[in-house]
């Protein structure tokens, strides 16, 4: 595979990984901080096992990085409780934004045209897949849920910055704070039955492999690129679901579905052409 299919593949396979979540999360009868902290816990040896010994510099934004993460992590699930589950993936997913305006004074990196196309096209998908579900109730979760995706955002901020380093330590870092802060809701109450391996695919396949993927990407790309081509899991995440649980989406989440899907294809396809006429040796 010529190089430059490498960083948007990664992109797409770590969202389509971080996409199975929730029918795995659903199927697991467990405190949900428990569940954040136990695939932290289960994440990070698989992530050494991929990278080796990570690099602690603990430098800013090691440790911004490694905050946002678990901001991120911990902040999704009190929003999922004080929300509906479509407003908190929804506003999770304006992380984008926050990048594409903060990114050209923390990076220098400056969002085209395309970008604001694609961002407005994603979430109005987004929006139309979840049309029924979205509501103005649940206000602080709202809020909760709009501070999980400006966390999200600094991940992505944080992790370009230190794409000359070890973007990946942050990841480890940011799991463990999670799985530290998930051990009193795990003592609280066994692991219900059948909970144990999908537990393990949660910090695996879920969770440890789509961020080694995401943090190698990230090297090679820009902040807001990271942040557009994930775009694709709010999508195909309820999509799992339904079709495990064998309901059917109707005709507004199929089109929502559409353009979330041709907006990131289009987005990852530019990528790729505008990284074969970059000059050797930019990132």
């Amino acid at each position: 595979m010529p190089r430059r299919f490498i960083p948007p593949v990664f992109l797409l396979l770590a969202a389509i990984l971080w996409s199975l979540g929730g029918v795995l999360i659903k199927s697991i009868d467990w405190h949900p901080m428990a569940i954040a902290g136990g695939r932290s816990a289960i994440a990070i040896p698989l992530m050494l096992a991929c990278i080796g010994w990570p690099k602690f510099t603990f430098s800013r934004a090691q440790i911004g990085g490694a905050i946002g993460y678990a901001l991120t992590v911990v902040l999704f699930v009190f929003a999922t409780r004080m929300t509906t589950a479509a407003n908190a993936i929804f506003l999770q997913y304006t992380a984008p934004i926050y990048v594409a305006v903060i990114g050209r004074w923390y990076l220098g990196e400056r969002a085209l045209r395309i970008d604001w196309l694609v961002i407005a096209v994603a979430l109005g998908g987004i929006a139309l897949f979840f049309l029924d579900r979205l509501t103005v109730s649940g206000f602080w979760g709202n809020i909760v849920a709009l501070c999980s995706g400006l966390a999200f955002a600094s991940v992505a901020l944080f992790l370009r910055k230190e794409k000359a380093g070890s973007p990946v330590t942050s990841i480890i870092l940011g799991n463990a704070i999670v799985a530290v802060a998930g051990v009193p809701f795990m003592l609280q109450s066994p692991l219900g039955d059948g909970g144990a391996w999908r537990l393990l695919l949660l910090g695996t396949l879920q969770l440890g492999l789509p961020y080694v993927l995401y943090a190698a990407a990230i090297k090679h790309v820009t902040a807001l690129e990271a942040t557009l081509i994930p775009l694709l899991e709010p999508v195909l995440n309820p999509l799992w679901v339904m079709l495990t649980l064998g309901e059917r989406p109707g005709r507004w989440a199929l089109v929502g579905a559409a353009l979330v899907l041709g907006a990131v294809l289009t987005r990852a396809g530019l990528m790729i052409t505008n990284r074969r006429r970059r000059p050797a040796g930019v990132p």
